[in-house]
């Protein structure tokens, strides 16, 4: 047999030409493909004229039309190169290639001794910088030593959030530097003054000019130690949409930058004693155009202030959005937090905190962190995210979705601009009314489940176990208020459990089911899901043949709400029978798993795609007797 590798036969492989035989697709024939698919669903009728794909559009909070498909037609400016303004592509010239991102974890908590055993867990599990919270009811400040005991601070750096005690934290840091004999100039960390997100939390008005001083102090001794954070996080929780959340938090880097100027510094060295930090949401097209938009949003800020480009780039911390975190199914939160992670770090953020699973719940206990660690460790050394620098640039999606961003982001900045400031803006409850009106669209959306929260609104597992932990220390409030996408599912879970804890047995709604199980299943199945989610057990007979049969099975149920489920057919044969009929037979509500119709008298609710569940979900509860 000829010896393949010592052959003098084989020659370079010819050029590939896979598609040659084809014709050159174009978009004419793609639209064309879509309509056909589009009319056999009933989207679009045989008479329909215009962009089938227009029936694929999505939007975005921020009114961004995502279209179904991007093409070499769909480019934009060019985003530039790392290390270069307007900085899209990133901060810094050679990335995180070498490093991966700072992979910073947040603690907190009243007891110095379990906080610092939490700390001292993570950073040996590859934990590189500590987000440590303190004052108020959480961790006193005279604990910040006790808390940091064998923290190797010039290596893991230290970022605090105190809140309205920040300078008294500040001086208890600079404590532990010098009882470490750390000299001033490689001192590192963050000092974490924030007076505006301190005023967005509370409602009363926090001065800038002491946070300013301090940097001030601190950037003529501590040239490694920034002072200020602009914190986005305040806005995201109010529910506001991704521009709001920019534009609030470029505009508060814009006071900060005047009043660390006012205070002496130049504006080169202002620039510096900012740290951004921004939410990451499960969203991670959305999630990666954020902080690619903030960054050239700075840039802007920076060249019109004067700041020099080796100066200008955004120093930015992702947090795995606090809004999106359950309760209940609480470790389906670990699959959110990887996504956002995942693009925070496409993105660009320096640092990412992933919080962990039970951060709604109360303080993680060791395994929820080591799980929120070794995301970043899946992440950065299995899936080697940070091997390249911005992998989605030059994605026609990504890229227009960056510029769209910031577009709007920056006509949210310069409104807020124009109103005199985002302390203007706060005071005047302007922001609030907006962050409020995104809300109220959020929330419809999330009441009618076209935005699911996987394991709450679908899917909710009745039967998951409890997950319990310690209490947070008192969260600050009487600013913004603080929401969870999938709290108005969750009161009503908590008192369908209430019931349940004080009667023996969940509320139950009864499925009437119709004709044979091919008939029933799908809706049967979608009702049983709307209702679960409300913590309310469907009671299903499966197969029922004529109402006698279906009477007879709801009599056994013993509850005074009925759903019809079945096919169109079976609505038509039987469903104003079997209404009379559960009606007769003691039934005080009976909805039906379809869209609504005034064909039948004694259907009194209709439960459909669309349909606001937690209203319908309300009114089951107020029935079945449930406070």
């Amino acid at each position: 047999m000829t010896n393949v590798a010592e052959s003098k036969s084989i020659s370079e492989p010819e050029e590939l030409t896979l598609a040659a035989e084809f014709d050159q697709p174009n978009r004419a024939q793609w639209q064309e493909l879509v309509a056909g698919v589009l009319r056999k669903s009933g989207v679009i009728g045989e008479d329909f004229e215009g962009a089938p794909e227009s029936k694929l559009v999505t939007r975005t909070y921020d009114g961004i039309e995502i279209q179904p498909l991007y093409t070499a037609e769909d480019t934009v400016a060019d985003a530039g190169y790392p290390g270069l303004p307007p900085f899209v592509r990133g901060a810094r010239p050679e990335g995180v290639v070498t490093t991966g991102w700072d992979v910073r974890a947040r603690f907190g908590g009243p007891e110095a001794k379990a906080v610092n055993t939490a700390i001292l867990a993570d950073l040996e599990g590859g934990v590189g910088s500590i987000w440590l919270s303190a004052g108020g009811t959480g961790l006193p400040v005279p604990a910040i030593a006790d808390a940091l005991n064998e923290v190797y601070v010039d290596l893991a750096p230290v970022v605090l959030d105190a809140g309205a005690e920040y300078e008294a934290a500040a001086e208890a840091l600079f404590e532990v530097f010098a009882e470490r004999d750390i000299p001033a100039s490689e001192a590192v960390g963050t000092l974490g003054a924030d007076p505006i997100g301190l005023t967005a939390r509370t409602g009363e008005a926090s001065p800038l000019a002491p946070a300013a001083e301090l940097a001030a102090r601190v950037a003529a001794k501590h040239p490694k130690v920034r002072t200020l954070v602009a914190d986005g996080l305040p806005f995201h929780e109010a529910g506001g949409s991704d521009a709001q959340e920019l534009g609030a938090v470029i505009a508060a880097g814009v006071a900060y930058l005047r009043a660390l100027t006012e205070a002496g510094l130049d504006v080169d060295t202002a620039a510096g004693q900012l740290e951004f930090r921004l939410a990451a949401s499960a969203d991670q097209f959305l999630t990666i155009a954020k902080f690619r938009a903030a960054r050239r949003l700075w840039a802007r800020v920076a060249e019109v202030s004067g700041v020099r480009p080796e100066a200008a780039g955004m120093r930015q911390h992702a947090v795995t959005s606090p809004a999106m975190l359950t309760q209940r199914d609480p470790w389906v939160n670990m699959l959110r937090t990887t996504l956002a992670c995942f693009g925070a770090g496409i993105g660009g953020a320096d640092a990412v905190t992933v919080l962990p699973f039970d951060a709604a719940i109360g303080l993680p206990d060791a395994f929820s962190a080591r799980i929120a660690r070794n995301t970043h460790a899946v992440l950065l050394e299995e899936s080697k995210l940070a091997g390249v620098i911005d992998p989605a640039g030059g994605s026609w999606y990504v890229e227009n979705l960056t510029d769209e961003l910031a577009k709007v982001a920056w006509r949210e900045f310069t409104e807020i601009e124009r109103a005199g400031g985002i302390e203007a803006e706060l005071a005047s409850g302007a922001l609030a009314e907006r962050l409020a009106k995104t809300w109220d669209a959020r929330s419809k959306r999330l009441a009618t489940r076209e935005d699911p929260i996987t394991g709450v609104s679908e899917f909710p597992n009745l039967t998951e176990k409890t997950v319990s932990r310690k209490p947070h220390p008192s969260l600050v409030e009487g600013g913004l208020p603080r929401h969870r996408y999938a709290e108005g599912f969750e009161r009503l879970r908590d008192r369908a459990d209430a019931h349940l804890a004080e009667h023996g047995e969940r509320p139950r709604v009864f499925l009437a089911t119709l004709g044979p199980v091919a008939a029933h299943t799908a809706r049967a199945s979608f009702a049983a899901n709307l209702f679960q989610a409300g913590g309310v057990e469907p009671i299903n007979p499966g197969a029922t043949d004529g109402v006698e049969a279906v009477v007879a099975a709801y009599r056994e149920s013993g509850s005074p709400v009925a759903c019809l489920c079945g096919s169109n057919t079976s609505y038509g044969e039987q469903a104003a029978e079997v209404a009379t009929a559960l009606k007769a037979a003691g039934a005080e509500t009976v909805l039906l798993a379809g869209k609504p119709t005034d064909e039948y008298a004694d259907v009194t609710g209709f439960l459909f795609a669309g349909c606001d569940a937690l209203e319908v979900l309300t009114g089951t509860l107020r029935e079945l007797g449930v406070q």
